[in-house]
């Protein structure tokens, strides 16, 4: 995420938290992620967060004793989430090559990675910075969702229905490009220094944030049936995001 995209995104961070992470879409999307990486950090780690937004994956894995760095493009993420006591510095991913230190995981959550162009770059700074047997984990959109051609079919907006797939970028209503990797395309990015130890979908049947008028309790119902699907092969590829876990060799 380059500097102009942290930008962009400073005009969505004083009502960031109620559009999405206090929303029950949000949060559905969010615990689903947890349940998947809270194994994989432990008590004393330190984890590198990589676009922590106003903070809520950082106060998460701090509640579990997990040693916290977090960094965001958008100077007004990065204010909010100090605000609230992460230890959290205005940065780009891209220039991770300035980062020094040795972390036993990396976090980047909710489609922060497709905004990154050179996903090569990034495997090359992570398998130096993260330690061997450490984890990284990787939330991204993904290249088809479901819920969100359903949506717009039902509408009669093709175009919107399969923006997706028809087009592997796009540029976002904010000015900046949006990139959907494969699972493909991240294991060559990562290359030789990290293995692939699987992949699972996050919102399957959980709309993305932008579809309203869904209660909280029929969100709660669909949460249940995506812990029971989303994970599953060809599923998994039909979720709103796609969420990749590495393991350093």
């Amino acid at each position: 995420m380059s500097a102009a995209t942290g930008i962009a995104f400073d005009s969505l961070a004083a009502n960031y938290d109620a559009l999405w992470t206090g929303t029950a879409i949000g949060m559905s999307q969010r615990h689903a992620v947890w349940g998947r990486i809270d194994s994989l950090f432990q008590q004393g780690d330190l984890v590198l967060d990589l676009g922590c937004g106003t903070g809520e994956d950082a106060l998460h894995l701090g509640s579990r004793g997990i040693q916290v760095y977090a960094i965001d493009a958008s100077a007004a993420m990065v204010g909010i989430a100090r605000e609230r006591g992460v230890n959290a510095h205005r940065s780009t991913v891209e220039a991770l090559a300035n980062l020094e230190g040795e972390f036993n995981g990396v976090l980047s959550n909710f489609g922060v990675l497709n905004c990154v162009h050179d996903l090569a770059s990034l495997g090359s700074h992570l398998s130096r910075l993260v330690l061997p047997d450490g984890f990284v984990a990787i939330c991204v959109m993904s290249l088809f969702c479901l819920r969100e051609t359903l949506h717009f079919l039902v509408r009669g907006k093709l175009r919107h229905a399969f923006r997706r797939l028809a087009r592997r970028k796009l540029r976002a209503s904010l000015g900046f490009d949006i990139h959907y990797p494969s699972a493909a395309h991240l294991r060559w990015a990562f290359g030789d220094k990290f293995e692939l130890i699987g992949w699972y979908g996050v919102g399957l049947c959980v709309p993305p944030s932008y579809i309203r008028g869904i209660g909280d309790k029929a969100v709660d119902r669909l949460s249940r049936i995506d812990r029971r699907l989303a994970h599953l092969p060809v599923f998994r590829a039909m979720a709103d995001h796609r969420l990749f876990l590495f393991k350093r060799l």
